[in-house]
């Protein structure tokens, strides 16, 4: 019994650390559970976090860098401005592709494009951009319309409006218009008129500074073209036909920097223009590769060149006509060196001799002719004298017989 007393206790602790071992494992078993499930919990957030951003912040047909903030959608023929641009785009291009038209509210946006300052829509078809199409863009800087053939720019298409009636500021500072010139134009006024109109706008371009007009042939600019750019410090009109710049008015342009009129088809420049750049303070014009004519016309221009610091070019400018002063520097004439007689090539003055010679000669056969048959043509008009006066004479004696109403009824009776 006391044995039995003894083994009863011993089995029943031995059931009791067993009963213990379990729980303890039971738990470790529960808190590994928990823990793998955090663990995946976690695992699946930082999945979840890993994935790339919603589609749609970038367009496909563009590729964007939001650190240096640029979207670019170059040569996509695209027919229209891409709807969903990120907002953060500060330097759009648009080059190369089929754009055509440019609408009105072009770049409106929901949440607009604040931040855009610099565009670029050079070489994409552009035939026509409308009133407005600019909109929106509050922060827009610089404007790229080269190499577009622009057949129709509205008088309002650099303003922030399409109303006609309200003309509010440009945010612009730089337009560029390089080679713009249209296939053909559907307008009757003439493509020199159109891109004044645009630059004359009321004030909308009032902030700009610089602007480039090169390689669009044109052949004037309205004088008050340039009236409504009174910040404009750049001015680029080089590789065009200017033939004179008598019309085209610089005195409101007070901050005007630089002025570039190389490869023109100028010939001379008038006073007026002279005065003008004159009195603007800070102007640097440059004049190379022109047809100058050095006769006496360029008296006046010559001896402003030599007193004159505007001209940053003038050693280089030289004479294209007459032969005789072909390759001639400007600095270097005189007052004596220009003069307005007609020199003609030896060739053309021997011809005109030639032929005044044979003029001559032939009036000279014709006279003696006259005078040699003057017996036979006074008679010959005596002649046709006589027959006129009958002629005459019949016509006035049935004038008569008509006016007689005896006489018509004989005439009716008779061979008369």
């Amino acid at each position: 019994m006391p044995a039995g007393c003894t083994r009863g206790p011993a089995a029943g602790d031995g059931r009791l650390r067993l009963a213990r071992l379990a729980l303890v494992l039971l738990g470790w078993v529960s808190s590994s559970s928990l823990t793998s499930s955090a663990s995946f919990s976690t695992s699946s957030a930082s999945a979840v976090s890993a994935q790339p951003p919603p589609p749609g912040l970038c367009p496909p047909q563009c590729e964007c860098s939001e650190a240096a903030r640029t979207v670019k959608c170059v040569n996509r023929n695209l027919t229209e401005v891409p709807a969903d641009l990120p907002t953060y785009v500060r330097n759009l291009f648009l080059t190369g592709n089929q754009l055509s038209v440019l609408p009105a509210g072009a770049f409106a946006r929901q949440p607009p494009l604040a931040d855009l300052a610099a565009l670029n829509l050079s070489g994409s078809g552009l035939g026509e951009v409308s009133p407005g199409a600019f909109e929106h863009l509050p922060s827009l800087r610089q404007l790229d319309l080269s190499h577009n053939p622009l057949a129709r720019l509205s008088s309002n298409a650099f303003s922030g409006s399409g109303n006609a009636s309200i003309v509010p500021p440009s945010p612009l500072v730089e337009l560029i218009l390089n080679h713009i010139v249209p296939l053909r134009m559907n307008e009757s006024r003439s493509f020199e008129g159109v891109v004044a109109a645009a630059l004359q706008a009321g004030q909308a371009l009032r902030e700009l500074r610089r602007l480039e007009l090169a390689s669009n042939h044109f052949l004037y600019l309205p004088r008050n073209a340039l009236a409504h750019l009174p910040s404009l410090r750049h001015l680029d009109l080089r590789n065009n036909s200017l033939v004179s710049l008598t019309y085209l008015s610089f005195r409101n342009l007070t901050h005007l920097e630089s002025l570039h009129l190389e490869d023109n088809a100028l010939k001379v420049l008038h006073n007026g223009t002279l005065a003008e750049w004159q009195g603007l303070a800070h102007v640097k014009v440059f004049l190379d590769s022109n047809p100058w004519v050095c006769d006496c016309h360029m008296t006046d221009m010559v001896a402003w060149l030599k007193e004159t610091e505007v001209v940053q070019d003038k050693n280089r400018l030289t004479c294209a006509y007459p032969e005789k002063m072909r390759h001639r520097v400007l600095l270097e004439l005189n007052s004596s060196d220009l003069d307005c007689d007609p020199i003609l090539p030896p060739s053309l003055q021997t011809s005109y001799v030639f032929l005044g010679i044979v003029l001559a000669l032939i009036g000279a056969i014709f006279l003696l002719v006259l005078y040699l048959n003057r017996k036979g043509i006074k008679k010959w008009m005596h002649n046709i004298r006589d027959a006129c006066r009958d002629h005459m004479e019949g016509y006035h004696y049935r004038y008569e017989i008509n006016a007689d109403p005896r006489l018509t009824n004989l005439s009716s009776n008779s061979d008369v």
